[in-house]
């Protein structure tokens, strides 16, 4: 039987209770590693906490196939619960290698009708939540001079979606704080990437389905499952991702698809010798600019074919 790609390393996977964490932390162990189980035990909109059965579950299934994992039940959007995790991971494994920032929450609503609780707790758990997590680790990866982060993004923010202001700003700013950990520890031999999902789970679940059209996304969405996101995530954690040099980068695994996705550049450029007023701009320069505009679409627009 062939090694496996995580063995020796240990892995903390947030959100792992249910969903896409739970199989990144499964076949993270199938590989070799061994992992924290981190999941609150909360609802989808992020009330309640402290249920610990599921991920208990993903332990007594990674214990039954020979692994080793522990759970652990802190919320990543507390500072100190986020360096207790990787403590943890430390104290009963005796290294952390890498770290799968999956967990998240959904409040979604029309912006107009968004409140503060709904931005700040979203923000709280993505971005603050993935900084945290990625924090507390980087002293570790920084001193052994070796270590992996994965971070989740979505196309919410990478292209945009409907009644999710408070999820898109916290998906968009991962991007950025991926980019800025993978130029700042890029030193220490320190990795970071991000990972845009495309699978049915808890938080999809909770797509309205009124409408044909809607039942017919989501019957498409349901045939991604959460297991099939899982490959890339381990991979990128893994020593092969490093002899690659792959770093910096942002991923979607979309059923058997493998995406690669593009980066912020700039598309155009104007020039005026004697610089630009505000009539010159409407006149001359934004004429000049609007063909290469990019159109205000939304994830299933861009993402329209079917599954394959």
């Amino acid at each position: 039987m062939a090694d496996g790609m995580l063995d020796g390393k240990v892995v903390l996977v947030t959100g792992a209770g249910r969903g896409i964490g739970a199989e990144v932390a499964k076949l993270a162990a199938a590989e070799g590693a061994k992992v924290v189980v981190n999941d609150l035990g909360g609802s989808i909109d992020g009330d309640g906490g402290g249920d610990a059965t599921p991920a208990q579950e993903v332990c007594n299934e990674i214990a039954a196939n020979g692994g080793e994992a522990l759970v652990n039940g802190d919320s990543v959007a507390d500072f100190k619960a986020a360096q207790g995790m990787v403590q943890q991971a430390v104290d009963t494994f005796g290294r952390i290698d890498g770290i799968v920032n999956v967990a998240g929450i959904l409040r979604d609503v029309i912006f107009h009708k968004m409140s503060k609780q709904d931005w700040d707790l979203v923000i709280a758990v993505h971005l603050k939540g993935s900084f945290n997590v990625a924090r507390a680790a980087a002293e570790h990866f920084r001193n052994q001079e070796s270590g992996a982060m994965v971070h989740f993004t979505s196309t919410s923010g990478l292209i945009g979606n409907f009644g999710q202001a408070n999820y898109a700003a916290a998906k968009l700013g991962i991007i950025g704080l991926s980019k800025s950990i993978a130029l700042d520890m890029a030193r220490f031999g320190v990795r970071s990437n991000c990972m845009s999902p495309f699978a049915w789970s808890r938080m999809i679940g909770t797509i309205p389905s009124n409408t044909p059209e809607q039942q017919e996304r989501l019957a498409k969405i349901k045939q991604m499952t959460p297991a099939q996101i899982a490959p890339m995530c381990v991979y990128l954690v893994s020593d092969a991702a490093n002899e690659m040099g792959v770093t910096a980068q942002i991923f979607g695994s979309r059923m058997n698809e493998q995406v690669l996705f593009g980066q912020n550049r700039p598309i155009r450029s104007i020039h005026r010798e004697e610089g630009w007023t505000p009539r010159s701009i409407h006149e001359e320069g934004m004429p000049a600019l609007v063909p290469s505009f990019v159109p205000n679409d939304r994830s299933a627009d861009i993402f329209c074919w079917d599954p394959i």
